[in-house]
């Protein structure tokens, strides 16, 4: 199967690397030359988004937002008017569930089929191969894609023919996930305050009840005072954002989310916004005066 991978940031990279290892024929696009490069060195295959289009059966398009998906998709260099009928938009993104449907159905007049699929798992387990994928789309969609879910992903799960379903699987797990790290963060420094070093906290925690994936995975980050981003902080800002909208629009009350919400304004505000999202740890330290790991 021939594919193209579109957004070879930290997702998007492992994503088409683990494609190529399972033997699919890729082609990286990025708006960063050097990503394109660093995956043509690694194998992926040379060629222009427009040259290349018309020959794959299934486009991955892993970007920031839904603005970027749409332009990838229809912008200036639209990419599904010369893909070939019955190849498919795996459209990874974060993004709105009515902005998932009304993408499928411009794909659908030009007879490329849509699947509405976001991920989850971090940039290590996209190198791997070991995603999870909240997919909604048709029987088509899902059998068109299925060479690429299954080098990308270990847990597929189809959330039915109803495009939208699966960008509303997304919102609903971006609420845990985005309150957990603010709430680890919250708890860190609120141990740091009680004399308890970030060291301990992240040898006694995560053998605890209280602990959590996020914990365990953006703890160490604060611990080594590394801010390399793998999500940024205003990542948070777009994913909660989505999740107070639908809310708003269905009349349900998210006051926790709001509340974490506003911690990653605030670390954004304070100049964090393109660090690590464990950064929010800093609006923490800095309203109770303390000193966090490499810093001071």
């Amino acid at each position: 199967m021939r594919i193209a991978a579109i957004g070879l940031g930290s997702m998007g990279y492992g994503m088409a690397a683990s494609a190529l290892k399972a033997g699919l024929v890729v082609h990286g696009f990025d708006v960063n030359a050097d990503a394109m490069a660093r995956f043509q060195e690694a194998g992926g295959q040379p060629g222009s988004l427009a040259e290349v289009a018309p020959t794959i059966g299934a486009a991955m398009v892993v970007v920031l937002n839904a603005a970027q998906t749409e332009s990838v998709l229809f912008g200036d260099d639209a990419l599904v008017p010369k893909m070939a009928k019955g190849a498919v938009v795996i459209a990874c993104a974060t993004v709105p569930p009515e902005f998932a449907r009304e993408m499928a159905g411009r794909c659908a007049e030009h007879g490329v089929l849509y699947l509405d699929a976001p991920i989850s798992g971090g940039s290590l387990r996209a190198a791997d191969g070991d995603l999870t994928i909240m997919a909604a789309g048709s029987d088509e969609a899902f059998a068109a894609a299925g060479p690429a879910l299954e080098a990308t992903a270990s847990n597929v799960y189809n959330m039915g023919p109803e495009i939208g379903a699966g960008s509303a699987m997304k919102a609903v797990h971006q609420v845990l996930a985005g309150v957990n790290i603010v709430t680890m963060a919250e708890a860190m420094t609120f141990g740091m305050s009680q004399g308890i070093a970030p060291e301990k906290f992240m040898e006694i925690v995560p053998n605890c009840g209280g602990t959590s994936w996020m914990l365990e995975n953006r703890g160490p980050h604060i611990v080594d005072g590394d801010y390399t981003p793998h999500s940024t902080v205003d990542i948070w800002l777009k994913d909660l954002g989505i999740v107070l909208d639908i809310a708003k629009n269905s009349k349900f009350g998210v006051p926790i989310t709001a509340a974490a919400l506003q911690q990653y304004v605030a670390a954004s505000g304070m100049g964090h916004g393109l660090e690590d999202d464990a950064a929010v740890a800093k609006v923490y330290a800095r309203h109770a005066g303390l000193t966090l790991p490499g810093e001071g």
